[in-house]
């Protein structure tokens, strides 16, 4: 009579289950039953996931569109059209010889440089 801790295998008590017959097959199949669907697994949450990544960048290319719109439409107004020729003539007629050199206001309590 064995005793209560007999040995007993995990294969000798389900020979017929299909987990063994699965683990006996993958020893002859081991890419058609473990890599293919592993790999299967990948590429069709790769098409999955393609049209929720296409959405975010949507959404972030549409709330950048709409700043920019309306940036364009609080700037573009008042704004004069720049002549290359039109600003070197410009430059030419004022007097950059005679200039003078002034502080600019710094503000209250504002360090301004001043050794003393």
């Amino acid at each position: 009579m064995p005793g209560p801790f007999a040995s007993k295998s995990f294969r000798a008590t389900l020979p017929n289950s299909l987990a063994a017959k699965y683990r006996k097959a993958l020893t002859k199949h081991p890419f058609l039953l473990f890599g293919l669907p592993f790999i299967t697994t990948i590429v069709a949450g790769s098409f999955m996931l393609t049209p929720a990544t296409a959405l975010r960048y949507e959404r972030y290319d549409r709330k950048n569109q709409r700043v920019s719109q309306e940036e364009a439409m609080g700037i573009g107004k008042d704004r004069r059209k720049v002549d290359m020729k039109e600003e070197y003539y410009r430059l030419q007629a004022k007097d950059l010889e005679n200039w003078e050199q002034r502080r600019v206001k710094r503000l209250p309590g504002e360090i301004d440089g001043i050794l003393e």
